[in-house]
C-alpha cells in the first residue's frame, strides 16, 4: 500500500478514488491534484511509479490542509464561535441544527434518540 500524508491508501483502486481516503481531499480535489502532477486518473495505485507518487505527495503537502491540521482548524473555528457566544456557536454547543432548519419535527440526526419526559403519557398508550 502506498502511504500519503500518513494514510495508507488502497493499492487496488484507481488513484483518483484512493486519494479521497485522505481526510480533506474529495473527488474534485483529487482530480485537480492528479492534473497538476500529470498523472492519469485511470492508473491503479499499485502501478504508480515512484516519481509520480512523490509528485502527488509534494502537491498535497504544499497546497492542501489535510488530516490532523484540518480537524484542529475546524475544532478551533467551532470553539471560537461558541466562545464569542454567537447564535451559531450556541446551536453547535446545544447539539441543535445550525442553519435554520425546522426543529419541531425533523431533527433527529442532530438531537439524537427521543427521550421521554417523566410523568407524560405517550399518545399511543390508551
Amino acid at each position: 500500500m502506498a502511504r500519503i500524508a500518513g494514510i495508507e491508501i488502497p493499492n487496488n483502486k484507481r488513484v483518483v478514488i484512493s486519494l479521497t481516503y485522505i481526510y480533506g481531499i474529495g473527488l474534485t480535489s483529487s482530480q485537480a491534484i492528479l492534473k497538476k502532477a500529470k498523472v492519469l486518473e485511470s492508473i491503479r495505485v499499485k502501478n504508480l511509479e515512484e516519481n509520480q507518487l512523490n509528485s502527488i505527495k509534494k502537491i498535497i503537502s504544499e497546497s492542501y490542509q489535510i488530516e490532523g491540521d484540518l480537524r484542529s482548524m475546524l475544532s478551533l473555528n467551532l470553539k471560537r464561535l461558541s466562545d464569542t457566544k454567537t447564535y451559531r456557536g450556541m446551536r453547535h454547543k446545544m447539539g441543535l441544527p445550525v442553519r435554520g432548519q425546522n426543529t419541531q419535527t425533523n431533527t433527529r440526526t442532530r438531537k439524537g434518540k427521543r427521550r421521554s419526559i417523566a410523568g407524560k403519557k405517550s399518545s399511543s398508550a390508551k
